[in-house]
């Protein structure tokens, strides 16, 4: 059995989760990488060309109990035990509410909220037994705002910007520590997937994944109770503790309302 640490990362075929995997690689962790698509194992292989000596890929639906005990299972049958979680895996979906599909509406709820917590719930039990784990949890600053034409995705982010301070607070003094990433919008596929490529959040240049990941990162191994990357973020996030509600939402819209990217 290998003495080298063990990380979980989920959602880590592109964008921010597979940079997190190539920071676990290059920093001496082994791996078990996790997505809903066929590119995570290319992205295995990047994760043994940056250091990792063991990078086991695992398809699943992240937004199920069955996907996920699939890369549990995967990752317990090396026998070690996971020394750090990156929860990353996420979906948005943009357009009005009442004109998204209600399954697609689901399985965004279920991806960011019901599959994560699980994840979070499994694991963080056995890093409590052990007493040490570190727990990355990928939030977003979009849960600081209500987000009209995106209104379920930053309704989940908010969900998990909250529950990384609770159960931060809940495993104080147990060797486990938690800490909650809040990116910006982010050069990834994230917005293409979500069907707001005509939006001027979709259209505007956007932070890059490699620098959220190195942040995070650092953070995640200091312990620290979060991080916000990006002065325009942090901005934003300030903002948001002060602006009613209402003038947020209308602001959202006019960034992700389909559309917009040509007014």
């Amino acid at each position: 059995m290998s003495d080298r640490p063990l990380a979980l990362v989920t959602g880590a075929s592109t964008g921010i989760g597979y940079q997190l995997a190539l920071e676990c690689a290059r920093n001496g962790f082994d791996l078990v990488i996790a997505s809903d698509d066929g590119k995570i194992d290319a992205a295995a292989s990047d994760m043994k060309a940056a250091g990792a000596e063991t990078a086991l890929a695992v398809t699943a639906d992240l937004a199920t109990t069955e996907g996920n005990d699939s890369v549990l299972t995967a990752a317990r049958g090396l026998r070690r035990p996971i020394d750090a979680l990156l929860a990353n895996a996420g979906q948005g979906h943009g357009h009005a509410y009442l004109d998204q599909d209600w399954e697609t509406i689901r399985q965004v709820i279920d991806t960011n909220v019901t599959g994560t917590c699980y994840l979070l719930h499994q694991v963080g039990r056995e890093m409590r037994a052990r007493g040490a784990g570190r727990i990355l949890i990928t939030g977003s600053i979009a849960g600081f705002t209500p987000g009209a034409f995106q209104a379920v995705y930053n309704a989940t982010k908010a969900y998990l910007n909250s529950f990384s301070f609770a159960l931060r607070e809940e495993l104080a003094d147990t060797g486990v520590t938690v800490t909650l990433l809040e990116p910006g919008a982010t050069e990834t596929p994230f917005f293409e997937r979500a069907d707001m490529t005509d939006t001027k959040v979709g259209a505007a240049k956007k932070d890059d994944a490699k620098m959220v990941a190195e942040k995070a990162f650092a953070s995640m191994m200091a312990g620290e109770s979060d991080i916000t990357t990006g002065f325009k973020n942090k901005v934003i996030t300030a903002v948001s503790n002060v602006v009613p509600n209402e003038l947020l939402a209308k602001a959202h819209r006019s960034m992700s309302e389909p559309g917009s990217a040509k007014s």
